[in-house]
């Protein structure tokens, strides 16, 4: 039996249900909700004929698109999300408390009920035609990813990326996904410009870990495939060991790099694993339906580097964690990454070729 002590914040157990595809298993409230909704069993069973869990897209019309940050955990100042909610499923992603702000829950709400932004290119367009806007790497796929399942039909970010493109504007992209690859016509180009970078986050190279953790991102050899054609490409391609997850793939560091080396990659990052708000619980149930045995060491182990805590929100601290264990994780990634060539300096991308959009109303310059 699993040590339930380590679950002190876990009010309802008999929620917890595995579903084919999914990541969450169970959808609880968010913080900001008035009443708090799970499951019951009112001793009937389980109906086996239920439809499955399928995604619903509502379509925004955003305000805004380019979000400003001066955290001093980050390499970039400016990023846009072109969707809200993420259909991978990533039990630990850490932008699902951004649901609950919609009186949605953070919880399976988070994968089945997204949003699409599809004026994002539009207002793109006339954000970078400012008068007073400053080109700098833009970042995308830094809260929910942009190249996740729905961008098939949506295409939300191809849009976006054909006006970076157009307005040779740099930008970074972090995805789970090989369907990155459909955009190679434009990433190519831009490359030769050095307009573009790219990161893919592999977090395991065991295919029934990573449906486990992320159900609906593209499978370990995809990603490392994918890592190979954007190479060849000439876009620079680095990998994520994306997050650590102590006592379930810390040990696979190694692992990763040197595949994704062989692969081409040309640099390498890492993340310890984040449980800010919701995310605490929802990666504890999710632990206990897919490994009650684990439970009690890897929550251990996280604690051992968040001071005690779930999460530490601190500057400086919340990316790698501190204490014994987050510095042994440093330290072996960081001897593997300078043995593999993968520890180099980032390279900045080029700001000096932006051709700003034409304003609204203005005409044309003829040449």
């Amino acid at each position: 039996m699993p040590d339930l002590t380590a679950l002190p914040d876990l009010a309802v157990l008999p929620d917890l249900r595995v579903l084919h595809g999914r990541g969450a298993v169970t959808n609880a409230s968010g913080r900001f909700e008035s009443e708090a909704r799970f499951r019951e069993d009112d001793g009937w069973g389980e109906a086996d004929d239920l439809p499955p869990l399928r995604t619903h897209v509502s379509e925004e019309r955003a305000k805004s698109i380019i979000t400003r940050n001066e955290s001093p955990d980050i390499s970039f100042d400016r990023s846009i999300n072109p969707y809200r909610g993420c259909e991978h499923g990533c039990s630990y992603c850490f932008a699902r408390p951004i649901h609950a702000f919609l009186g949605l829950s953070p919880g399976l709400d988070f994968e089945t009920r997204l949003f699409a932004k599809t004026n994002a290119a539009e207002l793109l367009e006339r954000e970078l035609s400012a008068r007073n806007y400053r080109p700098k790497t833009i970042a995308i796929g830094t809260n929910t990813d942009p190249y996740q399942p729905i961008e098939r039909t949506r295409k939300v970010m191809r849009r976006i990326l054909e006006v970076l493109a157009r307005t040779n504007h740099p930008v970074g992209i972090v995805t789970k996904s090989a369907l990155i690859l459909r955009d190679l016509d434009l990433l190519g180009p831009m490359a030769e410009k050095g307009l573009v970078k790219v990161a893919l986050s592999v977090t395991t190279l065991d295919k029934e870990l990573a449906r486990k953790m992320e159900p609906r991102a593209s499978a370990p050899e995809r990603r490392l495939e994918a890592i190979r054609r954007l190479a060849q490409a000439g876009v620079p391609t680095a990998v994520m060991v994306a997050p650590i997850i102590p006592a379930l793939n810390d040990a696979e560091i190694e692992a990763i790099l040197t595949r994704a080396q062989a692969m081409g990659a040309s640099g390498a990052g890492y993340v310890m694993l984040r449980l800010p708000l919701e995310v605490r619980d929802i990666f504890k149930q999710w632990l206990l339906a897919h490994f009650p045995g684990k439970l009690s060491h890897v929550m251990s182990l996280v604690r051992s580097t968040r001071g005690g805590k779930d999460y530490d929100p601190a500057f400086g601290k919340r990316m790698t964690g501190a204490g014994p264990y987050a510095w042994t994780v440093g330290r072996r990634f960081e001897i593997a990454a300078s043995r593999l060539g993968l520890a180099k300096s980032r390279t900045p991308l080029r700001t000096d070729l932006f051709m700003p959009p034409p304003r609204a109303g203005e005409q044309l310059q003829l040449l």
